[in-house]
């Protein structure tokens, strides 16, 4: 979106807001009619090809005959499936921190640096300019949505608060800085759009982040806030905060313009209902992104409530079922030949040189015209230590409804199997924003709505064969934050791990909760 010389140069006034709100809006019309009119399967087609074409002089380029490419065939039989492990260790690891000509033209100027879910070595994703470009292009797409969903939108009267890591970047080489995403992306802010957004970048570099917390949620009580985005157990964490300070009993009475709230990183479900009172208005719209560090995937559609995938900006995508992911030879689907209800592994090939890359989520299509789906979980999120079978999507579903069947809300949670004699039984560790009016009864309601949703939970919860009740441990106020503290994954857009199949992880927060005294409740396991 190109903006006009007079506008740059009167940035963050009245006259400048107001004609800028104006202009977005004109961009919206444009661009949510271009997607109309795109077809998703050809521009994909011709994503790859391009994306291959420019990569053919690298190093992977060469190694991997991408100038014999001409379909999306050639592509699949050429280049292999790969996680970030193998990509690292095959090309990434011996030419760190410079990666020159490698997988992308040129040299990366940036390293996201991620643990994905807080677990495993730290992780180096390139980020070349191209895929800066990229996530401006998706972000700009879902702010179209949003302004065509809302023509009197007032969004850019006031301020956008992003609520993301330190931007203090590192400088491993010459012209090569690392660090959080949301760090990067606030040092590519134009300075046009400064004036627009929060916090500025002195308050954006504060690298300790219980102090950054404290002076966003002071500063911005006096800021217009009409946007703000984050991870739903901080953002609830810094809404608190707020009417802690203002002595107000909801959000929209600290911030009467705020009208949209983006949220990512996790399932939203089990917080929905805790957003809904702490927000104290329904006019704000809740707004679900799909961001990774690998690149913007979707963005949650105004008019269906599903993830719309963004396909024409520079990240070509795979789809290989669920079940087949471990195999030897698994399928891999494309927009071309993708079915709807099937659980996939998402893989994608990008504008910074990821290719074939199994970033470890899952999704399902709900519709294919347009592209339309469902976040389900991530690959390595499944609980079947007793042969439950259980998935990260099923367990978010039943978080949530037991949190509504309760009047509770829950700010974070964990849970992972307890072995003990011959077989063991789960354990669920959650922080309670408004705890429920009947505890016991949270945990039944928890219980009876995944043998609902599962098989073979419910055959395993049978009388005399094996899982009893699950446990529940209720953590104080705090107490998951103490814990990432400890960890060195407090902030920014660091996740509480939602679930452990091997019980190490989940053992060692239960003790760390016991022995910092941060339990409040624990409800043994088969008891009623």
């Amino acid at each position: 979106m190109r903006v006009a010389a007079p506008l740059v140069q009167l940035a963050g006034t009245a006259l400048a807001r107001g004609a800028t709100n104006h202009a977005f809006h004109r961009y919206a019309r444009r661009r949510t009619a271009q997607v109309a009119a795109s077809d998703p399967i050809a521009t994909q087609s011709r994503t790859v090809l391009k994306l291959v074409r420019t990569a053919a002089g690298t190093r992977f380029g060469r190694d991997h005959r991408f100038a014999q490419i001409r379909s999306v065939a050639d592509f699949q039989r050429q280049v292999p499936l790969r996680t970030y492990e193998d990509l690292w260790k095959a090309y990434l690891r011996d030419q760190y921190p410079i990666f020159d000509n490698l997988t992308w033209p040129g040299r990366i100027p940036y390293l996201a640096l991620t643990s994905g879910t807080t677990q495993g070595a730290t992780k180096y994703i390139p980020i070349s300019r191209a895929m800066l470009r990229s996530n401006k292009k998706a972000s700009l797409t879902m702010v179209a949505y949003h302004l065509t969903a809302r023509p009197d939108s007032r969004l850019f009267h006031g301020r956008l608060f992003f609520l993301g890591g330190s931007s203090d970047l590192e400088r491993p080489a010459p012209d090569v800085r690392q660090g959080d995403l949301s760090g990067i992306a606030s040092k590519e802010v134009t300075e046009f759009l400064r004036p627009y957004t929060f916090p500025p970048l002195d308050l954006a570099l504060e690298p300790n982040w219980d102090r950054k917390l404290a002076l966003l949620a002071e500063r911005s009580l006096r800021e217009r806030i009409t946007l703000i985005g984050g991870v739903p157990s901080w953002l609830l964490v810094l809404f608190q905060r707020l009417l802690d300070l203002s002595g107000k009993s909801t959000v929209t009475e600290v911030w009467p313009h705020l009208e949209l709230v983006v949220h990512g990183g996790v399932k939203f479900d089990p917080y929905r209902s805790a957003f809904a009172q702490i927000l104290g208005d329904t006019r704000v719209r809740l707004q679900e992104t799909y961001p990774c560090s690998e690149g913007f995937i979707a963005f949650g559609d105004p008019a269906t409530n599903l993830l719309r995938l963004m396909f024409d900006h520079g990240i070509f995508y795979e789809f290989v079922p669920l079940d087949e992911l471990d195999s030897q030879a698994p399928t891999r689907h494309w927009l071309g030949t993708v079915q709807t209800g099937v659980n996939y592994a998402i893989v994608v090939s990008t504008c910074a040189g990821m290719w074939a890359h199994i970033i470890g989520d899952t999704v399902r299509f709900e519709s294919l015209s347009p592209p339309l789906l469902t976040f389900t979980g991530r690959t390595k999120y499944t609980l079947s230590a007793f042969g439950e079978h259980l998935i990260s999507e099923e367990i978010e579903g039943a978080v949530a409804s037991a949190s509504a069947a309760t009047g509770s809300a829950v700010r974070d949670w964990h849970v992972g199997p307890v072995f003990q004699g011959a077989l063991g039984y789960h354990v669920y560790v959650v922080e309670f924003l408004q705890p429920p009016r009947d505890l016991p009864a949270f945990r039944r309601e928890l219980d009876a709505d995944l043998s609902r949703r599962n098989a073979d939970y419910l055959a395993h919860r049978a009388e005399g064969v094996g899982l009893p009740l699950p446990a529940l441990a209720v953590v104080r106020p705090g107490g998951f934050d103490h814990w990432m503290r400890a960890r060195g994954k407090l902030g920014g857009q660091h996740k509480v791990p939602r679930m452990d199949n091997t019980g190490t992880l989940t053992a060692d927060l239960v003790s760390f909760m016991r022995q910092g005294e941060h339990l409040e409740t624990e409800l043994n396991a088969g008891t009623a």
